[in-house]
C-alpha cells in the first residue's frame, strides 16, 4: 500500500523443519530459530514473534527458555501471540509485567503462574514484551504496528484493502460478546461481564456489581434479560463453570482445588453443578 518494503520477516522452527498447523496446513520455513541468533541479536530493528497454539506446553524446552531469556537481555523485543505468553511465563520473562494470552489458556496460565498480572485484553504492551491473544487479535496488533512505525493514515488504507471496517485498541476485552461493543446500554453491560470474568474466585453479590456500575438491581437484571436472555446469576455460574472446564481440562489441579478457585462452596455442589451443565462430572472428564 505504500510502495515501499517497510517491513521483512523470516520464518523459523525450533528444528528447521516446517510447521504443521492444527488444521493440517504445512507452513515452510528459513531455517533454525538458534541458528543466526548473533547476526538477529545485532540487527538494530530486529524483533521475536513468537507463535503457538494449543499443547503449548510440550515446546516449553531449556534450549528455547534460554533464548527467550537471552534475546530479552539483549534488549530485542519480543511478542507473543496466542497462547505462547505460557513460554514466555515459563521462561521467568513475565515477573511482574502485565500481559495477556488467549481466553481459553487465561484461567490456567492464572492458576500455574502465581503473581502474574493478566488482562483480559487483545494485546498488552510491558517494556520490550508484548503478549497478544491471537487468532483476530493479531491483525489488531498488525495494524498497532503500521500506526507505530509509519503512520495511522497507512493502518486505515490497509484495513481498507483488506475490507476491515477497523482494529480494535489492544484494551478491548477479549471477552466481549459481539454488538456490545457500542451504545450505552451495551458499554454498560460489558463493564458488567467484565466485573463478573475478574472476580470469579470470590464472585461479587448483584448489589455490588450494580453498586459499581451505578445501576440499580433492576437495571442490571433488565440488561441481562435484554441483551442475553438470562439472569445475572445464570450468567455468573456460566462463566464460573467454563473456567472451571478450561481448569479440569488444561491443568493437574485436583477437583477440590478447581471448585474453590472458581468460587463454589464446596467440591460436592461444584461437581453437580458440572454435570448438571456440561452432562459430565468433572472427575470423568480429567480421566478422558
Amino acid at each position: 500500500m505504500s510502495g515501499k518494503s517497510l517491513f521483512r520477516w523470516q520464518l523459523a522452527s525450533l528444528d528447521g523443519h516446517s510447521v504443521v498447523s492444527a488444521s493440517d496446513m504445512s507452513l515452510a520455513v528459513s531455517g533454525n530459530v538458534f541458528a543466526d541468533e548473533a547476526a538477529f541479536i545485532a540487527c538494530p530493528r530486529s524483533a521475536v514473534l513468537v507463535c503457538a497454539g494449543e499443547g503449548v506446553e510440550r515446546f516449553s524446552t531449556s534450549e528455547l527458555r534460554s533464548f527467550l531469556r537471552r534475546i530479552h537481555r539483549a534488549a530485542v523485543p519480543i511478542y507473543a501471540l496466542g497462547t505462547a505468553t505460557w513460554l514466555l511465563a515459563e521462561a521467568k520473562l513475565l515477573d511482574g509485567a502485565h500481559c495477556t494470552i488467549h481466553w481459553g489458556k487465561m484461567a490456567a496460565l492464572y492458576e500455574t503462574f502465581y503473581g502474574l498480572a493478566i488482562d483480559d485484553a487483545l494485546f498488552v504492551r510491558d517494556g520490550s514484551i508484548v503478549t497478544c491473544a491471537g487468532e483476530l487479535a493479531a491483525f489488531d496488533l498488525a495494524m498497532d504496528l503500521v500506526r507505530q512505525h509509519c503512520d495511522v493514515e497507512l493502518a486505515r488504507s490497509i484495513c481498507q484493502h483488506l475490507a476491515a471496517d477497523r482494529w480494535r485498541d489492544g484494551a478491548s476485552a477479549q471477552s466481549l460478546l459481539p454488538g456490545l461493543r457500542f451504545g450505552s446500554a451495551g458499554k454498560k453491560l460489558s463493564r458488567i461481564l467484565q466485573l463478573m470474568e475478574r472476580n470469579i474466585e470470590e464472585p461479587l453479590s448483584l448489589q455490588e456489581i450494580a453498586q459499581q456500575i451505578s445501576l440499580s438491581r433492576r437495571q442490571v437484571e433488565r440488561l441481562f434479560e435484554r441483551h442475553l436472555s438470562t439472569t445475572p446469576r445464570q450468567h455468573y455460574l456460566t462463566l464460573k463453570l467454563r473456567r472451571a472446564r478450561q481448569l479440569v481440562e488444561m491443568t493437574e489441579m485436583s477437583v477440590t482445588d478447581i471448585a474453590m478457585a472458581c468460587g463454589f462452596e464446596s467440591a460436592s455442589y461444584f461437581s453437580k453443578s458440572f454435570k448438571e451443565h456440561f452432562d459430565i462430572l468433572p472427575s470423568v472428564l480429567r480421566a478422558r
